[in-house]
């Protein structure tokens, strides 16, 4: 009879590490406006596409915010897990995804739509509602459900 070999199996346990904090003079996010003054104050001016996701609570409070991705000049690569691994264990209702375009145009490109879709259709299997998805230029932003692509 031949032994079988065992396999090791890893128990964890899974916890936030909160790194810093910021302020945010509002209760709750109630227009893409107050989207954007979170992003920004968190991203700055950053010279390559950042993603963040900022996660809210039922009553759209923003409790936790993250940098998903750093991409390069012009693009930036994260899969829906990743986007929805904070908002999981933060036991969030929703999420609003925001990456700036350092090209200054706020334009979605066809990559960001499709994510988009993607990330929404992910959101509606998780329970964790796709709120928006906002690309920022250098003076304006793009709310992607106000123009019916999120």
């Amino acid at each position: 009879m031949k032994k079988q070999s065992r396999k090791k199996i890893n128990i964890v346990s899974l916890q936030i590490v909160k790194e810093s904090h910021q302020w945010y003079s509002k209760r709750q996010i109630q227009s893409p406006d107050d989207a954007v003054e979170i992003a920004k104050q968190f991203l700055g001016n950053p010279d390559r596409e950042h993603l963040i996701a900022i996660c809210l609570s039922t009553k759209y409070e923003p409790t936790h915010i993250e940098t998903v991705s750093i991409g390069s000049l012009d693009t930036t690569v994260a899969h829906p897990r990743e986007m929805f691994k904070t908002a999981i264990m933060a036991n969030s209702a929703a999420i609003i995804l925001v990456h700036n375009h350092p090209s200054g145009n706020p334009e979605p490109s066809d990559e960001d739509q499709q994510m988009a879709k993607r990330v929404q259709e992910t959101g509606k299997l998780l329970g964790i509602q796709l709120l928006d998805c906002i690309i920022l230029g250098d003076k304006s932003y793009i709310s992607m459900k106000e123009v019916d692509l999120c």
